[in-house]
């Protein structure tokens, strides 16, 4: 049932909520320690994540702060989203006429700048100028999520292969054969780090992509 309040663009559709509501029920919705609505707790995460805004800086027309950001520890130390997002990737796989799980994957990262709350967390990225956050992410040859973490921006990403790589099997079931880098992955402790993981490291070069050598094997994959 939609909220009875005004809505934000931050919501989730009733199409949408059909969808998530199995993998966010922990317990009975009718439990009596439940005392707000499940899609009320997760609208008023939605909204949080969409503004980027402080969790005691929610509208008043949502659940409490106090009990929304509960309510997302329990779904993240649950693994919710992992799940979801794993079974989402398989049927979007299989939509496009693809294997469930991948044999191709992509690693890049994104550094972001840092908010005065960031502290400690926080590195400088000389080669972006950016003091903050780096996204490390690897994802299939469709672009769907496989893994991602964060460290200071000042991390180099050939420390964060290995990593990843372990990451991105554990999440396809050791399906992944190959992943595709850009040059800032150069090196022997990148490969190796990768080999380790049952994975080929393949160095794609700007030159290559651009001259489009090397887009049909980044979206085929080595086996699709």
């Amino acid at each position: 049932m939609a909220p009875i309040r005004k809505p934000y663009q931050s919501d989730v559709s009733d199409e949408e909520w059909s969808l998530v509501v199995p993998y966010l029920t922990l317990m009975d919705e009718s439990a009596p320690q439940r005392q707000h609505s499940l899609r009320e707790l997760f609208n008023a995460m939605r909204y949080v994540l969409r503004y980027g805004i402080a969790w005691r800086a929610m509208p008043n027309d949502l659940p409490p702060w106090s009990a929304v950001y509960q309510q997302a520890q329990r779904w993240m130390a649950a693994g919710v989203f992992e799940t979801l997002a794993q079974d989402l990737r398989a049927v979007l796989r299989l939509a496009a006429g693809r294997k469930e799980e991948p044999t191709a994957a992509i690693i890049d990262s994104r550094t972001l700048r840092s908010t005065p709350e960031s502290g400690p967390r926080a590195g400088y990225d000389g080669g972006k100028r950016k003091r903050g956050s780096k996204l490390h992410m690897a994802v299939d040859t469709l672009g769907h999520l496989l893994a991602l973490h964060v460290t200071p921006a000042n991390v180099d990403d050939r420390a964060e292969v290995g990593k990843l790589a372990e990451a991105v099997q554990q999440a396809t079931d050791e399906s992944v054969e190959l992943i595709y880098v850009d040059q800032g992955y150069t090196g022997e402790r990148a490969a190796d780090a990768a080999k380790a993981q049952g994975v080929e490291l393949c160095v794609v070069k700007l030159s290559e992509y651009s001259s489009g050598e090397g887009r049909g094997d980044l979206r085929q994959g080595r086996n699709p």
